[in-house]
């Protein structure tokens, strides 16, 4: 309940539509890593939109992939030395012709500087990266929103050994210093707002969400890993989105108010199959991702998902 009541207070209750960056009928495309391929924020975002308009239709997909990075970086070791972390751009273009989206959100930066210090060449391979995505989108004729990359928190995991090699045993701790990689990361991102681009800062919130909690109780923590965000951890994340976007709504509550639940189940297995789909027409080079439905099969399949959704919304 703590928790709850934590996350309540940093977000706001008055639902009311939106001025969005895209209209009715077009394709929204999300890319990132496994916490977007893990999508329960992507979900928040397209059950927030169906709650606040359920007679337009937006379509909301995700092929975020796990282990991903935009650098083209990779640690030694990586997976166990199974395989190196898989490059964005091997596939983008392939992405980007197959899903034929309107505007695509990107959440890259958590693996990019793959865990080790702040230094000039990692950082460069990532801004060198994310103006390569920048300039693949919008050469395919769409637009583009940048989000900040989330905390990285390494408490949950002091105990454990430092995986990364002689140059991450810098930290004193297991990866203490990476999230001011990331928030190297973030602010250079926020800077390039004044070059006219895109930015959604979910860094900021979730950083100060997490030391506001840590003030109170030493073990409270918005991931149990360190990187991957729990629900209340993606309700940070998807409000960020939305409080951009004008929507007034408590983006927590759809995954845990009972008025939600039949919404909730509808939306997330919806987004699944989409996933899952996505990926496997595009094509990837990360091992162990469970092969989806043809697009045609998958798209029908969640067409009475978003149906069903829709049907759930509380009148």
């Amino acid at each position: 309940m703590r928790l709850l009541s934590l996350l309540l207070a940093l977000i706001t209750t008055h639902v009311t539509r939106a001025e969005l960056p895209f209209t009715e009928g077009q394709r929204v495309l999300f890319l990132g890593d496994s916490i977007t391929h893990g999508g329960t924020y992507v979900a928040m975002v397209d059950a927030a939109l169906i709650v606040t308009s359920p007679e337009k239709h937006y379509e909301i997909v995700s092929a975020g992939l796990s282990s991903e990075t935009v650098s083209g970086l990779s640690e030694p070791g990586h997976a166990d030395g199974k395989f190196p972390r898989p490059d964005l751009h091997e596939r983008l273009d392939r992405v980007l012709a197959a899903v034929k989206p309107q505007l695509v959100i990107t959440c890259y930066g958590m693996n990019c500087g793959i865990y080790m210090p702040l230094k000039e060449e990692r950082f460069r391979a990532y801004r060198e990266g994310i103006i390569k995505l920048r300039e693949k989108v919008k050469a395919s004729g769409a637009e583009i929103i940048h989000l900040t990359p989330p905390v990285f928190d390494p408490e949950p995991i002091k105990e454990k050994t430092d995986p990364t090699g002689a140059e991450g045993t810098q930290f004193t701790k297991p990866y203490t210093g990476y999230n001011q990689v990331l928030t190297a990361y973030s602010d250079w991102l926020l800077e390039r707002r004044s070059d006219g681009w895109q930015v959604i800062d979910l860094h900021g919130p979730m950083k100060a969400a997490l030391a506001k909690g840590r003030a109170t109780d030493p073990a409270f923590y918005l991931s149990k890993d360190g990187v991957h965000p729990g629900v209340e951890g993606h309700a940070l994340m998807a409000q960020a989105i939305l409080d951009a976007w004008c929507i007034r709504l408590e983006a927590i509550s759809l995954a845990q108010s009972p008025d939600h639940a039949a919404l909730w189940k509808a939306v997330q297995a919806k987004q699944n199959v989409l996933k899952s789909a996505w990926l496997a027409t595009a094509g990837h080079k990360r091992p162990g991702v469970a092969p989806g439905l043809p697009i045609e099969e998958a798209q029908q399949k969640a067409a009475g998902l978003d149906t069903e959704a829709r049907g759930a919304v509380k009148k």
